[in-house]
């Protein structure tokens, strides 16, 4: 901890959603982040890391930078690999080097559907698609690397920046009279905001571990999507529901990816809210393009 109190909080993929969220959240709280981009820190450079990480001395790093594109990363594994797990492992090396805790944002990907009741944090992974196995590969890394860490499971999620589910079905409720969603796969919502807050407590401690984190409550795609037409008040647009087979992708999605949060309620943080409450949140407090 500084002399000033305030922790020092580097973030990698500052440009993303959530990386984005998190440095605004900086201003608010009682701690100095600096945020980097691509275009400041490639991960994929070690020396870079090592370079960047040093000569801002962060008490932590929150790592969010990925590659996030899920059905491409089937036809370019090796790249999905390169940043998910051989980034990781340069900004865990980075990180370790100057003492600083770390925290490595994961997915639901890391497991394949088939469970019926929400995955525990130390359930059996068993990833379906190259981008799970490349964040599972990336959590890996840290955990034989330093032992300040945590890592934080999330899915489905959802805010004011970049791309997401709720600005996907506003744009296209405005383009189309009738839309179709499927409605067999299940899994809980995350808004950016309540996830940033968290993490930003989170590394204030020293509860190391895995974390499954998300908001409160489990739907469908289908049923995500009707709550943001209801919230949107475009009622109008006729939405039907769809089977996972008859949408094929490239990559396989988990057909039932909620998560329990154990470790949140056993180190004493609050339950995100409602998944409903948090999505009524965004849209009537930020203006979502």
């Amino acid at each position: 901890m500084r002399k000033n109190n305030k922790l020092k909080i580097l973030i990698t993929g500052a440009n993303g959603q959530l990386g984005q969220e998190i440095v605004q959240l900086g201003d608010r709280l009682m701690v100095e982040i600096s945020g980097f981009g691509r275009e400041r820190l490639d991960i994929t450079n070690l020396a870079q890391c090592q370079a960047v990480i040093a000569d801002y001395m962060p008490d932590a790093v929150i790592h969010c930078a990925a590659y996030t594109a899920v059905d491409k990363a089937e036809s370019e594994p090796e790249e999905a690999f390169r940043i998910n797990a051989e980034g990781t492992r340069n900004v865990a090396l980075a990180s370790k080097a100057i003492g600083a805790k770390l925290c490595y944002v994961s997915t639901d990907y890391v497991f394949d559907g088939c469970a019926s009741t929400p995955y525990q944090e130390q359930d059996p992974v068993n990833p379906l698609t190259v981008y799970g196995d490349s964040k599972l590969a990336g959590e890996s890394e840290v955990r034989s690397i330093i032992m300040e860490h945590f890592i934080v499971r999330t899915s489905w999620v959802f805010g004011k920046y970049g791309k997401n589910f709720v600005k996907t079905i506003r744009k296209l409720a405005k383009e189309k009279d009738r839309l179709q969603v499927v409605n067999d796969q299940f899994g809980s919502p995350t808004y950016t905001l309540d996830l940033a807050n968290f993490l930003l407590q989170l590394i204030q401690t020293e509860h190391y571990g895995i974390y499954h984190a998300s908001n409160s409550g489990a739907c469908s795609w289908y049923e995500f999507a009707q709550a943001i037409l209801q919230e949107c008040g475009l009622n109008q647009v006729r939405l039907e529901p769809c089977s996972t087979a008859e949408f094929p992708r490239p990559a396989t999605r988990p057909a039932f990816s909620v998560m329990d949060h154990a470790a949140i309620r056993r180190y004493g943080f609050a339950e995100f809210r409602p998944w409903q409450e948090a999505l009524k949140h965004l849209l009537e407090t930020k203006k979502v393009q």
